[in-house]
């Protein structure tokens, strides 16, 4: 909104300053800012309302260490990340491009589905919460809406790399062949010399025309990411600041991605698809990084809120959809490593121990329990020294993560 203002006065008034606002560094800076103020400043007064509520959290007994002190913190937290995102996000960005469209239906979509859930486990005292199959319904449900737009919408294209280089006329402030986009199923995946994948290509096998069919694997895979991620994401918050802290940096990482991928000079200096109209994400991104490391200053240890299914859910969601539009969905499980690990070791530990009652008649174990952060929690690790080095990792894995622009 704000955004539409500015340029009506830059446009029609010509007051100074007023063109700062076409610069999406400007407007990231500024979303970055406003969204920790907002989860910072009005966060507290969030986690009162939820406690003069009484929406505390209902621990299970897991036999770990501190966990009953736990019982009756707030949560539903991921409120304060929704409202801090999306506050920014209306202020400053374009609300007619389509990505943010996406982003901002993602949020609603995927905090609609933690909020009842959460709301389930407290008000109606279920501990299992809304059943997994609805959730699956909603996950896939977003998976089509995400899908179907990315695929059918004009407003999605990318142009291909070039070996021809972009120039720029400082003089006259021209591009020189600017490009323009087309619509493409083309993906990247990383660590690969010809790093690119076309997902048409996999029913090549049917005949002429397979192009117009492309919409049957890619809206799958489109649903299939959005599902795991989330999960992924809900497994992960288990201890205090793990979810928020891996997140912002993944996040960070992506938005590095869509800035690059989004600048036509940039993605041809690095010789990568170039993806127009992609970099207002950024500012997305921005407004996202500055909520969750504001959430963050309230759920380190000891946490003073939990975000719940409602943040959980909310952050997985984003994420997913962020990689997917700017083509980099296959990078997840080294960008998302740790939500990787955590959904890999909950899906070795039933496997096994499922494989081994059939084979043996008593269920055998690969970890101390499951998710991965519990295990090293049943090995005797404080989850403050748990946390921190999940997030060593995490960052280790934005780095590699960034230096797939260049490493193939």
């Amino acid at each position: 909104m704000l955004y539409y203002l500015f340029e009506y006065l830059d446009k029609t008034m010509d007051i100074p300053g007023t063109g700062v606002f076409q610069y999406i560094t400007f407007r990231s800076a500024l979303a970055l800012i406003l969204s920790l103020m907002i989860s910072t400043i009005y966060g507290k007064k969030i986690i009162t309302f939820l406690r003069n509520q009484q929406v505390g959290e209902t621990v299970r007994e897991l036999g770990l260490e501190g966990q009953t002190q736990k019982a009756g913190t707030p949560t539903m937290g991921g409120l304060i990340i929704i409202i801090a995102t999306l506050i920014p996000v209306i202020l400053l960005t374009k609300l007619n491009n389509i990505y943010i469209i996406l982003l901002i239906v993602t949020t609603l979509w995927m905090g609609t589905i933690g909020f009842i859930d959460d709301y389930i486990k407290i008000f109606k005292k279920d501990k299992q919460g809304l059943k997994g199959i609805f959730k699956v319904i909603g996950q896939v449900g977003l998976g089509l809406i995400v899908g179907s737009v990315l695929y059918f919408n004009p407003g999605v294209t990318i142009r291909e790399r070039s070996n021809t280089p972009i120039t720029f006329n400082q003089t006259q402030s021209t591009i020189s062949q600017a490009p323009t986009g087309s619509k493409s199923t083309v993906t990247t995946i990383p660590f690969m010399k010809n790093n690119e994948l076309d997902y048409a290509k996999i029913i090549e096998w049917t005949g002429d025309g397979y192009e117009n069919w492309a919409w049957l694997v890619f809206i799958p895979i489109v649903i299939f990411i959005i599902t795991a991620v989330s999960n992924g994401a809900n497994l992960t918050d288990g201890i205090d600041g793990l979810a928020a802290g891996t997140s912002a940096i993944s996040v960070l990482a992506l938005g590095i991605f869509t800035f690059v991928s989004g600048n036509l000079i940039l993605s041809s200096y690095l010789n990568i698809m170039y993806i127009p109209n992609s970099g207002e994400m950024t500012v997305f991104i921005s407004a996202f990084v500055g909520a969750l490391i504001g959430f963050l200053w309230y759920n380190s240890y000891p946490a003073s809120v939990f975000m719940g299914d409602t943040g959980s859910l909310t952050i997985g969601g984003i994420i997913a959809v962020l990689a997917i539009s700017v083509r980099k969905e296959m990078l997840l499980p080294v960008l998302c490593g740790i939500f990787f690990a955590e959904n890999l070791s909950v899906i070795l530990q039933v496997s096994y121990f499922k494989y081994t009652k059939n084979r043996y008649g008593e269920g055998k174990r690969i970890f101390l329990m499951s998710p991965l952060h519990h295990h090293y929690q049943k090995k005797g690790y404080h989850e403050s020294k748990i946390v921190t080095r999940f997030w060593i990792v995490a960052i280790l894995l934005a780095i590699v993560s960034i230096v797939t622009l260049k490493m193939r």
